[in-house]
């Protein structure tokens, strides 16, 4: 039993990435500024994207992505259900339609077949999206986009450093990231659009500050009109300075975060190898690098529920996440848009057995042991 409670969770901050959110704070400037234009140019070398915007979250560079895309009343979006529940919700939001489809059982990516066999003339979108830290098969979900000459947009939420075929997330097409606290980097709350559509960027851009020609800073630095004009009515989801200073230190850390996450997901998949009651996520077939967001297990045992499990392991100080329950089956998708149980059955599945275990750069291989330790004793009972 361990004495302090282990989260499943912890950023990874130093000292360094608290003092230049305290010289932000003493800057006089702390609003959009030279912090927010430098983390956006560092993100984009990073990942290779030709056009990069900071937002306040993922939820708001989706909400900017569905208005600048024109979707609404009629359209239909294919995202799988196993996500969080942004891109349906927002989809709703915009008068559209969320389509749901299922994902592989084992590695919980969305399958090209069944995105091609839910398109009508009504879709609009494809939001496949990255799982845990590892890559969809981005070749043929962009071979089936092309085909029928829809817009495919990447929820790379979780894959931060993560490789296809040798390329990183973000590096072609377009793609949202996430900087919530417990992504591998985080703003605090934080979202970044990555794109080599330059108008589509620009618009982004725009919309993201009240559909102005410019922001405050860019009027400020290239000494515009005190009063920019309104292009096309917009939202007010810049990021501040002080958040994009906060992840400055950690992007340039983030090879190495990610290296100690992977070192323990190894250990955890070697030290749990031989609990039959809890399967791992599998990896896909293709090249691709893991970038390890989570560490997530399904409970496949009828001894002990997924929701037990977790609570056994919070008795012992051992924090866990639910990624995901799915959102088929959640009230509003089943009361009122007609979802029911058993239209996508690898996903339900999951739905009833996963759990994301504790993985931070700082965990220790002493937390790992507690938590292996805490998980053969709750089985064994």
């Amino acid at each position: 039993m361990r004495n302090e409670f282990l989260p499943f969770s912890r950023p990874d901050l130093e000292e360094g990435d608290i003092r230049a959110v305290a010289d932000v704070l003493r800057s006089g400037w702390i609003t959009t500024g030279p912090k927010v234009a430098q983390f956006e140019e560092a993100f984009r070398n990073y990942t290779g994207g030709a056009y990069a915007v900071s937002m306040t979250s993922e939820t708001a560079v989706m909400e900017v992505l569905l208005h600048a895309l024109g979707i609404g009343e009629g359209d239909e979006v294919i995202t799988p259900s196993m996500t969080w529940v942004s891109m349906p919700n927002l989809t709703v939001l915009s008068g559209a339609k969320p389509v749901f489809v299922d994902v592989d059982r084992e590695t919980l990516m969305v399958d090209p077949a069944e995105v091609e066999a839910r398109i009508t003339p009504r879709t609009k979108l494809i939001v496949p999206v990255h799982f845990a830290g590892s890559s969809v098969d981005l070749d043929p979900l962009r071979a089936i986009a092309e085909k029928h000459g829809i817009r495919l947009v990447e929820d790379a939420a979780h894959a931060i450093g993560t490789r296809y075929k040798g390329r990183r997330i973000g590096s072609s097409g377009t793609a949202m990231f996430s900087f919530h606290p417990i992504k591998n980097i985080t703003t605090g709350e934080g979202g970044m659009l990555v794109t080599d559509d330059l108008e589509l960027g620009k618009r982004a851009r725009s919309l993201k500050f009240h559909g102005l020609g410019v922001d405050a800073y860019d009027r400020k630095t290239h000494q515009r009109a005190p009063q920019a004009q309104v292009i096309e009515p917009g939202f007010k989801f810049n990021m501040p300075d002080m958040q994009a200073a906060l992840a400055l230190g950690q992007l340039e850390r983030i090879e190495t975060i990610n290296a100690k996450r992977t070192a323990l997901a190894m250990r955890y998949r070697e030290k749990l190898a031989e609990i039959e009651e809890l399967r791992p996520l599998g990896d896909p077939s293709f090249e691709f690098q893991h970038s390890w967001h989570l560490f997530i297990v399904r409970v496949v045992t009828d001894r002990i529920s997924r929701d037990s499990f977790m609570e056994e392991l919070k008795a012992r100080n051992i924090g866990t996440g639910l990624h995901f329950r799915c959102t088929h089956l959640q009230t509003y998708y089943r009361e009122v848009m007609g979802c029911r149980p058993g239209t996508l059955p690898n996903t339900e599945w999951n739905s009833d057995r996963i759990l994301s275990l504790p993985l931070f750069p700082a965990m220790t291989e002493h937390d790992q042991d507690d938590v292996i330790s805490a998980i053969k004793e709750i089985l064994a009972r």
